[in-house]
């Protein structure tokens, strides 16, 4: 293990992160327009402060690993870069909520609470691993959450919508030692990204997301008043695509995308959510001018499938159950239109369906009120997430689809011994030979990891946690496991407890560093952090 060579490369990501931050600044202003009256002193030195220890800090690194410009960066040299960038990253990440004073509840006297280092490392992991799930409870307090810092927040998002790595090599090059960062973090088995050279693809990927980026915020800030917020801001624009973009979830409002009260916003939000859950290459083709290849190929036809049986099933619940989609206005007694009902339980269905598939994690309306069969289904989709090669987390379309292949002929098998099938994805034959052991080996991690991770929330957190958010302790097993699946998966909202409605800030401290744990194993998919415990992988060759 070349020790100088990883520090080298490390502090050039501290300095990344500092130089993000910069951007934040401009929002502590008034005159900004980002809804606050006056200058917001103290979150506007927390992120000055933060710059310079970034600065520090990547100048250390960077000094150790002196003069190994050119040293070859090998494969196990690659996975430490990038597992051990994302850990500084949570920890530099986290400093403008601590020293910025950010504050993210009140205690039982009322009085507000300041982050601490478990709340800090929490909601900065949230953002970088693009889960969402937050600590926050009143956004909307100008006093309590100063602008400047929640765009930081939403930063986050942007910078771990394709991974700071991805970024990284866009930006900075890193020549051969590129293919090697962005094949040990880009998520999913990307099959259609490997005959191009790995900088012209972070460049093209990189494009692909400003460029959405760009596009959704024009789009979200030309879209007209919204019902309770009047005309969206540049900021609340911007924000909520990154948030879209980056399959993140953070908003500036307490009731998410429910606090516009806008049909138009919702649907803009849930289009731009499916363009974020597609793999990247497939855009990528869309506009060289072949988008036959979004339908014909079949991690993507099998995605939009799911959506749209989910979404059909999420309805059909809906009416046996006459829940009302779980809106807080529905009135059961109260006659509207039958177009206008179905409207509803489309938009909301479609909008929660595609906002956990992707792993978004907005909220227009809680849909933890909503049937059983539907809060199940929700929980299922919570481990299929979306493409291979896209912003979305979870276990990925194409995943699933190997799994069922390789169990259906293990099953053939068992009774035709002799008979040699091939895997094959569409028209294509797959014959790589760990193909089968990689899918199985993380298939059965995830289910180790999530397992184990349930047993230790229940075992550690106190049902207080549950009484004092007016939940009973008999929701505590499924509450549990919904919150261990949304962290590993990088979702963010759950259900009970942790629902739609609510957050993560009642959780003690340990929880919320299990919990910060489980959102960096789920984004890196389990390997580039299991590795960096393990004696022999820091043995020098």
């Amino acid at each position: 293990m070349n020790l100088r060579l990883v520090s080298r490369m490390l502090g050039s990501v501290a300095w990344l992160i500092g130089a993000a931050m910069a951007f934040s600044l401009i929002w502590a202003f008034p005159q900004c327009g980002a809804g606050q009256a006056e200058f917001e002193l103290k979150a506007f030195y927390g992120l000055i402060g933060s710059m310079v220890v970034c600065a520090v800090v990547g100048g250390l690194l960077r000094w150790y690993g002196r003069g190994l410009k050119d040293a070859t960066l090998f494969r196990k040299e690659a996975m430490a870069v990038v597992g051990l960038s994302w850990v500084l990253a949570t920890a530099l990440g986290g400093l403008p909520y601590y020293l910025g004073g950010m504050v993210y509840r009140a205690d039982a006297a009322g009085e507000p609470m300041t982050m601490g280092v478990a709340e800090c490392l929490f909601e900065a992991q949230s953002g970088f691993s693009t889960t969402g799930a937050t600590v926050l409870s009143q956004i909307d307090n100008l006093e309590w959450a100063p602008r400047c810092l929640l765009f930081w927040r939403s930063s986050t998002h942007f910078l771990g919508g394709l991974g700071i790595i991805v970024l990284f090599v866009a930006i900075l090059g890193q020549g051969a030692a590129g293919k090697a960062l962005m094949r040990a973090e880009m998520p999913g088995p990307n099959k259609d990204s490997s005959h191009e050279r790995m900088q012209h693809t972070a460049w093209v990927f990189a494009g692909i997301y400003c460029a959405l980026n760009v596009v959704m915020a024009v789009v979200l800030k030309l879209e007209g008043p919204t019902t309770a917020r009047g005309h969206i801001t540049w900021f609340e624009a911007i924000c909520h695509a990154f948030g879209t973009m980056a399959t993140g979830g953070f908003s500036t409002m307490d009731a998410s995308l429910g606090g516009f009260e806008s049909p138009l916003v919702e649907y803009t939000v849930t289009v731009f959510m499916i363009f974020a859950g597609t793999n990247f290459t497939l855009i990528y083709l869309f506009c060289l001018g072949k988008p036959s290849r979004l339908f014909t190929d079949l991690e993507s036809r099998t995605y939009f499938l799911i959506i749209a049986g989910a979404t059909t099933a999420v309805i059909v619940f809906g009416y046996i159950d006459h829940s009302g989609q779980g809106r807080s206005d529905f009135d059961p007694t109260e006659t509207i239109p039958a177009w206008q009902e179905a409207e509803i339980a489309f938009r909301d269905s479609l909008f929660h369906v595609v906002s956990v598939m992707t792993t978004t994690g907005f909220g227009a309306a809680d849909y933890d009120q909503w049937s059983n069969a539907s809060r199940a289904l929700f929980l299922f989709l919570m481990f299929v997430g979306a493409c291979a090669g896209s912003t979305g987390g979870g276990m990925k379309v194409i995943r699933h689809i190997l799994f069922v292949k390789i169990i259906g002929r293990e099953f053939e098998l068992s009774f035709h011994p002799s008979v040699v099938r091939h895997l094959r994805i569409g028209k294509e034959t797959l014959t790589d030979p760990d193909l089968v052991r990689t899918v199985l080996t993380y298939v059965g991690l995830i289910a180790m990891v999530f397992t184990t991770g349930w047993l230790i929330l229940v075992a550690i957190e106190p049902d207080s946690t549950w009484t004092d958010a007016g939940f009973s302790i008999d929701n505590k097993l499924m509450d549990s496991a919904s919150a261990v699946a949304a962290s590993l998966h990088n979702i963010g909202p759950g259900l009970g407890v942790v629902g739609p409605t609510q957050n993560y800030a009642l959780f003690t401290a340990p929880a919320k560093l299990l919990f910060t744990f489980l959102m960096m194993l789920g984004r890196l998919e389990l390997f580039a952090i299991f590795v960096l415990v393990l004696p022999s992988f820091w043995r020098t060759r």
